[in-house]
Parts: structure tokens; C-alpha cells; sequence
């Protein structure tokens, strides 16, 4: 038996799974958590990393390891290798007036011209959380640690880095030690999808000089290896990993619900959008992974469970007794302000009411369908930039296991819905990557048991969501 670690290094937490690589059979798991904060020194990651790999029973026995990330945290080294400050991750929201500079800058002062410039570029327009956005930043509010700044890589690139023996003291000037992929380069603002290359005019105006980059791999290249000898995977960013856990290709639409919600597409062509809306990433595979990020999702599951006074098994099962429509109910889920469309100052609203649909259960049905629709307007963004094919819902995530989101959102999206068992998808992810490695490609585990909802709809929720989002201004 051939054994593979697949790693998923997240915001909150590390979890290392150990997996057959040619079959697939979880054989040993670990967790650790993260501190909270929206800046982290990544020695964190690595004592958590230390921690779940313990759990999981070790590495000195596996063939190859691949590290899954969060994406756009701002690792920057000395020429020694040392961490120069701690990260700022992607939730990190200082540098917002720093992405607004970087577009106003490309369009010569004029923001539509350089969003058109961003999209062509990158594939991406700038906010806050991307790592050029916090660059500029940290040239302009800490210059003597941007100037310190020798190397820049992401959380999964450090780790990946940490795996293989090397660290501080190392340094970090001509080693062929940092190492990355596609699709976690492609969420820096710094890097090409559609060319496959750095853009070192662009680190120019953020940091004020090019630092070392860490190689961009492919696919299923392994360069580094741990002091035990396992081939140490390209990794990859979370979403892409996540898209490896359950078997996307192209035409699939994978939509992940938890605190936020995403909606990502595996599509074969590059994605430029100069609304901002689409993120056009590149994926795991050599394929494009453009996105979507909503704000709202499952806290608004939260916040209404608390309203009624009800736990979330309750919550669930009022939204299912109600009929759809929930009465003439419809929520308008902002209560964070929200990402897409981009409204960072809006709030939520209720429409529709009157005393007799005022009811429990049509509150409760309504929050899940606002979020549905919230997110069947980010596959619409996908879809109406043309090259995204919709052959197959995949709902993943927190939210997944509620079964009202899983009819919803078939309901909703008008569309059959695919729900895999509740497992860590991007660990997953990063697991099959390294089996890839040993075996030469990517293996077909099997995902286990699968959900099928089917889709039964009207299109009356999402019309009447449209009218409810468009009154409240």
C-alpha cells in the first residue's frame, strides 16, 4: 500500500488526512486550529501544521504530501529567510484604498479604463484581498519592511517551503526552494492566467522592486522533497483543491456555503471580467477556475435560528415546511454589506410581508432562498461571460448539510443538484494531487456516497428576489 498526506492549511485550522493512493481509503486524520485575526505570523501555521501531522500518525511513512491553502496571505522574507512581519490575510481589508490606487493608476486616473487594463492582465480587478493590493500597502505605510522584503510567497508556498527542511536562516536569494502553482499564483494580482507568467511591472508599483518569486509548477511536478524523502507537491490555493476533492471538470459548477459562499466553474478558457465581479483564476489542472465570492451564507442561517428563537436542525426543518415562495417572503440576505454585487456598505431587507405570511417558517424558508438567489446571481456573472459550460451543480460546505439549502438551491438554480458526503474536500483535494505525483496522473477515487436532489421550479423566487433586491436600492 502506497500512502499519500494531503494538507488544507485554512484560516481557522490545519487538517492533514493520509490517504491510499490508489484507492483513495482514509486511513489517518489530524486537526489543529489557527489563531483568529486578520494578520497571522505564519509560524502559527507551521506549530498547528507540527500538531495535526503528529495527530495523523506522522509523514515518514507517506510517498508524497501536497499542501492546499488559503489564498492571497502575504508571506514576505528577509534575504535570510526570516518572516520580515506577520501576514495579512485575505480578510484583511487595510488595503482596500491600495487596490482602488493600483486601478485608478492603470487607467491613468480613469477606474473604468484601468479595471479593463486589471481584467486583461491578471484576470482580475483589485481588492483588498489580493497580495498586490497588500504590498502596496506595505510599501506605503511600513517602507523599511517593504524594503526589507527579499522574497513573497503564500501561505501554502511557505509551508510547502517548511516541508522540505528549509526555513529561517536559510535564505532566500537564487534557492530553488519556494515553490508554487497556477492557481494560487493566480489570486496575487501579480501573476498571468491567460499568459502563465509573472508580471514584474506590476510588483514595481506595489512593493517598489521585484523580490524573489516562488517557480510556479505544474500540475504534477515535485521539485522538493521532505528530509524523509516524499515528493512535495505544486499544492494548491483552497477553492482549487476543493474542485480536486470532488472530481470537478469542465462544465462543473461547484458552490461552497459556509460563512461566505463561492461559486466557481472548471472551465478550459481564461476569464476576464472589468466589472470586478469574476475572479479569473486558474485552477489545479491546467485548466481555469473563475469565481464568485458572496459575503453572505450561512450566517444568515445563524442570525435568523437566533431571531426564532430555534438551533439549526429547527431552522431547517421550518424552511422545509413552508411552501416555496415562503408566503411572498423575500430576503434580501446583505446583512454583512456584500461582495457581489459589490455593496460594502449595504444591509439586509425583508419584502413581502403581511399578517399572514409573517409566519416562523416563511422566515425561515426566506433566508435560505435569499441566499440561494444571492448565489444563483454569481453563476449568472460566470455564465455571462461566456466559456463557463453548466453541466453539473456541486454543493459543498457548512451549509451543504442543510437539506432546505440542497432543494433550495435545485429549486432555485433550476438545476439538479450534486451533494457529496460531508468530508474535508480540500485536504482531499491536496491528497489526490499527491497520489498524482506517484502514480503519473491524477487518480479517480471514488467520492463517496453522493446526494441527488432534482430541480423543481418556477422561476417565481428568483423573479421576485430580483424585484426585492432591486427596491431596496
Amino acid at each position: 500500500m502506497v500512502l499519500v498526506a494531503g494538507i488544507d492549511s485554512s484560516t481557522q485550522s490545519c487538517k492533514v488526512v493520509v490517504r491510499d493512493a490508489g484507492t483513495g481509503e482514509l486511513l489517518r486524520q489530524g486537526r489543529a486550529s489557527h489563531p483568529d485575526g486578520t494578520e497571522v505570523h505564519p509560524d502559527h501555521w507551521w506549530t498547528a501544521l507540527q500538531e495535526a501531522v503528529a495527530q495523523a500518525g506522522g509523514l515518514n511513512d507517506v510517498m508524497a504530501v501536497s499542501v492546499a491553502g488559503q489564498q492571497h496571505g502575504m508571506v514576505c522574507l528577509d534575504s535570510t529567510g526570516e518572516i520580515v512581519r506577520p501576514a495579512l490575510l485575505w480578510n484583511d481589508t487595510r488595503s482596500a484604498q491600495a487596490a482602488r490606487q493600483l486601478i485608478q493608476a492603470a487607467g491613468d486616473g480613469d477606474l473604468t479604463k484601468g479595471a479593463e487594463y486589471w481584467a486583461q492582465a491578471t484576470g482580475t480587478v483589485p481588492v483588498a484581498s489580493l497580495t498586490a493590493t497588500k504590498l502596496r500597502w506595505l510599501a506605503e505605510n511600513e517602507p523599511g519592511n517593504a524594503a526589507k522584503t527579499a522574497a513573497v510567497c503564500l501561505p501554502h508556498d511557505w509551508l510547502s517551503w517548511r516541508l522540505a527542511g528549509y526555513g529561517p536562516g536559510s535564505g532566500v536569494q537564487g534557492l530553488p526552494a519556494l515553490r508554487t502553482d497556477r492557481s494560487d499564483a493566480s489570486g496575487t494580482g501579480y501573476w498571468s492566467p491567460a499568459k502563465g507568467r509573472y508580471l514584474p511591472e506590476v510588483l514595481e508599483h506595489t512593493l517598489g522592486h521585484v523580490p524573489v518569486l516562488p517557480e510556479v509548477l505544474g500540475p504534477l511536478e515535485a521539485e522538493l522533497k521532505t528530509p524523509a524523502g516524499a515528493l512535495i507537491g505544486p499544492g494548491a490555493g483552497d477553492n482549487a483543491a476543493a474542485a480536486l476533492g470532488v472530481r470537478a471538470a469542465v462544465g462543473d459548477v461547484v458552490i461552497s456555503v459556509g460563512t461566505s459562499g463561492t461559486v466557481f466553474a472548471v472551465a478550459d478558457t481564461p476569464a476576464q471580467d472589468a466589472s470586478g465581479i469574476v475572479a479569473g483564476f486558474a485552477d489545479a489542472t491546467g485548466n481555469f477556475l473563475p469565481l464568485v465570492c458572496t459575503l453572505n451564507a450561512t450566517r444568515v442561517f445563524d442570525a435568523t435560528a437566533a431571531l426564532l428563537g430555534v438551533d439549526l436542525l429547527d431552522f431547517d426543518d421550518l424552511a422545509l415546511s413552508s411552501e416555496p415562495g415562503a408566503g411572498g417572503l423575500s430576503l434580501v440576505p446583505y446583512f454583512d454589506g456584500e461582495r457581489t454585487p459589490n455593496l460594502p456598505g449595504a444591509t439586509g431587507s425583508l419584502h413581502g410581508i403581511t399578517r399572514a405570511n409573517y409566519k416562523p417558517a416563511n422566515l425561515a424558508r426566506a433566508a435560505v432562498e435569499g441566499v440561494a438567489c444571492s448565489l444563483a446571481d454569481g453563476l449568472k456573472a460566470l455564465t455571462d461571460l461566456g466559456g463557463v459550460v453548466t453541466n453539473r451543480i456541486i454543493l459543498v460546505g457548512g451549509g451543504a448539510r442543510s437539506q432546505a439549502m440542497q432543494h433550495i438551491t435545485a429549486s432555485v438554480f433550476a438545476m439538479d443538484v450534486t451533494v457529496p458526503a460531508p468530508q474535508e474536500h480540500v485536504a482531499n483535494g491536496a491528497a489526490r494531487q499527491a497520489a498524482g505525483l506517484v502514480l503519473g496522473e491524477l487518480p479517480t477515487w471514488a467520492t463517496g456516497p453522493e446526494a441527488h436532489v432534482s430541480a423543481d421550479a418556477t422561476g417565481e423566487v428568483l423573479r421576485r428576489y430580483h424585484q426585492a433586491a432591486k427596491a431596496r436600492g
